[in-house]
């Protein structure tokens, strides 16, 4: 599946309209790329990689709302005469890790002190002026449904075929691509699909920043511990400061290791 690109799809994209994407963001099917038992992997435009990229922001895999924002993008650039490379530019970083999840993410990586490392402002930058500097992606590249549905994890992306398999042509060669970019996996799932890779001799493990709570709007507490916005006293028994103190200053670690060029094991 690596490789697929625009190309097979981009006449289909031109021939059908927002609201049939609106209805259905397979496209009834059309967009089916394969399929294994109850699941199924669907294309969307998240082929681009950003080859000068310094930070590689990983999620699990993208969901219909974000295949939707990308199919809209991709088929308005190629309607306004954009070339297949723009197209997949523009529509990658449109839909990745939009609205409240964004603003969240931002603050988090720079409460670390990766904006420094990447020697900027504020992360924020990455989404406009400097989005040389990141790669968006995800341990499945493409779409994953269970049942129809978003895929959340389960089954395991390590030890089902259909899923090893895209993990390992599409994020392998992203990883390739990208040999000295920092990678920082978000929630549980997305880092098991990285720890594997580094287990398969993928990935140096020294480029990987664990840890990060997902900046999901439904994880609020567990970010803005992290961020210090809330006092430990008043956090609910599941949020585990423990964890997340660990992980911070994991995080504040690794980075500071890489701006002085220092490895740190995790």
């Amino acid at each position: 599946m690596t490789g697929i690109g625009l190309s097979r799809f981009a006449d289909l994209l031109m021939s059908v309209t927002e609201a049939d994407l609106a209805t259905d963001v397979t496209l009834s099917g059309r967009l089916l790329l394969s399929q294994s038992g109850e699941l199924t992997v669907c294309y969307a435009p998240f082929d681009y990689i950003q080859r000068s990229a310094r930070l590689v922001i990983v999620g699990i895999t993208p969901g219909a709302q974000q295949a939707r924002k990308a199919l809209v993008e991709a088929r308005r650039q190629l309607i306004a005469g954009s070339d297949h490379e723009t197209a997949l530019r523009a529509a990658k970083v449109f839909a990745s890790f939009s609205g409240p999840m964004r603003a969240n993410l931002i603050a988090m990586l720079d409460h670390v002190g990766l904006h420094r490392w990447l020697g900027v402002a504020s992360t924020a930058e990455v989404w406009n002026a400097r989005t040389d500097l990141v790669h968006f992606t995800s341990a499945l590249r493409y779409p994953v449904y269970l049942k129809g549905e978003n895929y959340s994890g389960s089954p395991s992306m390590t030890a089902t075929p259909l899923l090893q398999e895209l993990l390992v042509r599409c994020l392998g060669e992203e990883v390739e691509a990208l040999p000295h970019a920092v990678w920082v996996p978000l929630g549980p799932k997305a880092t098991e699909g990285i720890v594997w890779l580094v287990q398969q001799g993928f990935l140096s493990p020294e480029r990987v920043l664990m840890g990060l709570p997902h900046p999901s709007g439904a994880n609020a507490e567990r970010i803005a511990y992290f961020l210090g916005r809330k006092e430990r006293a008043l956090l609910s028994a599941k949020t585990a400061p423990e964890n997340i103190e660990a992980a911070r200053a994991r995080l504040s670690e690794q980075i500071a290791a890489l701006a002085a060029d220092i490895r740190v094991p995790l």
